[in-house]
């Protein structure tokens, strides 16, 4: 008897068809957060929130902490900051908020009358101060952050697969494995570059609500490029093959 289980057909297809919902729904999750933080940012910057006058019914400070450095050697640095949620009652009912920063709450008091910045109905202004966390670490957020690296492997992936498949239909000669896999790798790699770019633009203070698409596009042009260069390697000896 084999040591290793071994998989069966269906259960093969079973897994790869979950595999793929997975990705869908992250890859959908991706788009419509990244829609709504770019939708928010064109809003504030062009002054076309939807603004009214409202009342602060609730204020409610919420302490966290967490840990940074260390690992092994120790030395970690343990800290502390204080989120809040605020609640403000407008004509059209009542908007509450989770995760706001210090800063976006400084001075507001319970039964303060303050002006509303609304995009789409989500509570984002307060006196002309953000509140909407934007991109956080925290629950969903947090996980499309960590994600991100297989969400745009992936899309990079079936960009090239399909570009594949259309050559393939076109009759010419298909590519080979060994170049459709060094383009994932090499769109992979430069997109994980981009990443590693924005993340020090964000410790510096400069955050894009746009920046998902970024790495992606950058990682899968440079993997349409490759691509391109190994289909043109192809199709040189078979033309050569078909004029002699």
């Amino acid at each position: 008897m084999s040591d290793t289980a071994e998989i069966k057909p269906g259960e093969g297809r079973a897994r790869r068809v979950v595999f793929r919902l997975v990705m869908t729904a992250l890859i959908l999750f991706l788009g419509l957060r990244t829609y709504e933080e770019t939708g928010i940012a064109v809003a504030r910057s062009s002054g076309s929130l939807h603004t009214e006058q409202g009342t602060v019914t609730e204020l409610v400070g919420h302490t966290k902490s967490g840990s940074s450095g260390g690992g092994q050697a120790g030395g970690a640095t343990t800290y502390t900051y204080t989120v809040y949620t605020i609640e403000v009652r407008l004509d059209e009912g009542v908007k509450k908020l989770d995760g706001v920063s210090g800063t976006g709450v400084a001075g507001l008091e319970t039964g303060q009358r303050v002006a509303v910045g609304l995009w789409q109905g989500r509570l984002v202004e307060i006196d002309g101060r953000t509140v909407s966390p934007g991109w956080n670490r925290n629950g969903w957020d947090l996980a499309l952050i960590v994600l991100y690296p297989l969400i745009m492997g992936y899309l990079i992936a079936v960009g090239v697969s399909a570009v594949v498949y259309l050559d393939g239909r076109s009759g010419r000669m298909r590519i080979s494995q060994l170049d459709r896999v060094g383009a994932v790798l090499r769109g992979l790699v430069f997109g994980m570059a981009a990443v590693v770019v924005l993340l020090g633009c964000a410790v510096a203070g400069h955050t894009l609500a746009f920046w998902p698409l970024i790495p992606l596009g950058i990682g899968l042009a440079v993997a349409l490029r490759r691509l391109t260069n190994g289909i043109r390697r192809n199709e040189g000896p078979a033309l050569d093959a078909r004029t002699r």
